[in-house]
C-alpha cells in the first residue's frame, strides 16, 4: 500500500476543516541540548487521542516532516483531553500563549508516546517558561 505523503500525492493541504487537540500540562520538563538527532517522520500530521500523553520539544531550526533536529529545549508532557489531529504548522499554545507552530513528529518512543517537535523563537525549557502542571495545552 503507498502511503500518499511519502509518494507526494498531496498537492494542496486536504485538511479543510478541523478542531484543535486540547490537553493538559502533567509534566513540566528543563533540559536544553545542542545534539538531540530526533527523526522527523514525513508525515505531517498525526491523530491524538483523547487520553493520550505526548511530550512536547521546541526546537529553534527551521525544522520541517522528514528533517532531522539537534537544537531543542524540552517542555513537558501533555495529556489530551480533546482529540483530532495535528497538522504541519499548527499553532501551539501552552497557558494561553503562542510557543509555537509544530514542525513534525517523532516516533523514537511510540508506540509510549510522540515527541511533538514545535518549532519556536527561543530555546527555553519548560520550566525557565514558567509552565505549570495542569496548564492548558491547544494545538491547531
Amino acid at each position: 500500500m503507498k502511503d500518499p505523503y511519502k509518494e507526494g500525492m498531496f498537492k494542496k493541504n486536504p485538511y479543510a476543516k478541523k478542531r484543535p487537540v486540547k490537553g493538559v500540562i502533567k509534566v513540566v520538563l528543563d533540559g536544553v541540548y545542542e545534539e538531540r538527532g530526533l527523526n522527523l517522520i514525513v508525515q505531517p500530521s498525526r491523530c491524538l487521542l483523547k487520553n493520550e500523553i505526548h511530550e512536547l520539544i521546541l526546537t529553534t531550526e527551521e525544522a520541517k516532516p522528514g528533517d532531522k533536529v539537534n537544537k531543542i529545549a524540552y517542555l513537558g508532557f501533555f495529556e489530551v483531553t480533546e482529540g483530532s489531529v495535528v497538522v504541519f504548522q499548527d499553532p501551539v499554545k501552552i497557558g494561553g500563549k503562542k510557543v509555537g507552530v509544530i514542525a513534525g513528529f517523532d516516533e523514537t518512543h511510540s508506540p509510549n508516546h510522540y515527541n511533538i517537535v514545535v518549532k519556536g523563537d527561543e530555546l527555553i525549557s519548560g520550566k525557565d517558561r514558567l509552565i505549570e502542571l495542569d496548564m492548558e495545552v491547544e494545538i491547531g
